[in-house]
């Protein structure tokens, strides 16, 4: 009796697994964020704040006309979780930055995320290792566009 290989999973196999993991995890990120009393898109604003970010940026990576930037930042600022600052290379782009209490609060969000925490408690450290190598290596070409 001989052992085959395993069939290598199809593209299109892969593709509906990783949508269905990052649905997953954008469910509980939305939620999580909920708790603190901001919606998903609010909180994918501050994710993406690790550096200040102009509003033409931050329109591009939530995939939206940055006249909608302009209401979601306005009312993080007005909680005080970010503020507008001048770029110091031109003055007329407004970049966004976090505040301290915006840093704390993504931080809290990303740390209580339970069903993600959960799901990822399931692998061993070589899983762990191994899902993270191969997931940064894919990273590059699927945040190229």
């Amino acid at each position: 009796m001989s052992a085959t290989a395993p069939q290598a999973p199809t593209k299109l196999q892969l593709l509906e697994l990783l949508a269905a993991i990052g649905t997953a995890q954008w469910r509980d990120f939305a939620t999580t964020a909920a708790h603190h009393g901001l919606t998903a898109t609010q909180a994918k604003v501050l994710a993406q704040l690790d550096d200040p970010l102009p509003m033409r940026g931050l329109a591009a990576v939530l995939a939206c006309d940055a006249s909608n930037v302009t209401g979601i930042v306005d009312r993080l600022e007005a909680r005080a979780l970010v503020r507008r600052a001048a770029d110091p290379a031109d003055r007329r782009v407004k970049n966004v930055v976090a505040t301290d209490a915006g840093r704390e609060i993504i931080r809290r969000v990303r740390e209580e995320m339970q069903e993600t925490h959960g799901a990822l408690d399931a692998l061993s450290d070589v899983e762990s290792t191994t899902l993270y190598a191969l997931l940064d290596r894919l990273r590059p070409a699927a945040e190229s566009t």
